[in-house]
């Protein structure tokens, strides 16, 4: 038994000795900031959301014109005539429309104001001395190019700096039409696609202007 006992610790003991050289020592124990490394600040916030930027306004293609509220009456009104009855004609054409305005109100047998000639008669169908006064539809401008020459014109001639083309005239009417009140008066001069009168002998020999 005692010789038994001696064999199996010999046995045994050589056993503990070598298993005991694997257990690490705590110098041989990785620091823990090797095995597990701090996670870095940033990463445990939240992400950084950008605030929205504001919206950049987007260039406007509109279709109807804004309308100047500060707008001289008398400008207006007759930018208004011209954009209407005369916006397809050349530059020439545009200021005949304007000074037969402005002959109007230098006349006895009309209003004394711009926007009194252009409005006058009323709205009432077929009542107005210019059609597009009267004709049911929406009178505020939607060529924004054409308004603006409108403007313009109406500007230069309140302010008397282009001659009267019409010499004196206070009747027109487009040359694909043959009014019979045209019978009675004297034809001034031609212009695009407008004739002139004005009161007087009937006269057939006139200026022809093209633009």
């Amino acid at each position: 038994m005692r010789t038994l006992s001696t064999a199996m610790l010999a046995a045994i003991i050589p056993t503990i000795l070598t298993a005991s050289h694997a257990v690490p020592r705590l110098s041989d124990t990785p620091p823990l900031s090797q095995e597990a490394p701090q996670p870095q600040i940033a990463a445990t916030t939240k992400p950084h959301k950008p605030r929205p930027s504001k919206p950049q306004p987007r260039h406007k293609t509109a279709v109807k014109v804004n309308l100047n509220p500060t707008l001289d009456q008398d400008l207006h009104c007759l930018a208004l005539n011209i954009y209407h009855e005369a916006r397809s004609e050349p530059e020439s054409g545009q200021i005949a429309v304007a000074r037969v305005t402005l002959n109007r109100v230098q006349s006895e047998a009309f209003p004394k104001s711009v926007c009194g000639v252009v409005k006058q008669g009323g709205n009432k169908r077929n009542r107005c001395q210019f059609s597009w006064w009267c004709d049911g539809q929406p009178d505020d401008p939607t060529e924004a190019h054409a308004w603006q020459r409108s403007l313009e014109i109406s500007r230069r001639v309140l302010a008397d700096e282009v001659p009267d083309p019409t010499n004196g005239a206070l009747y027109y009417h487009t040359d694909y039409v043959k009014p019979k009140w045209s019978r009675q008066f004297q034809r001034t001069t031609r212009i695009g696609r407008h004739l002139f009168y004005r009161p007087g002998q009937k006269n057939t020999n006139t200026a022809v202007h093209s633009g």
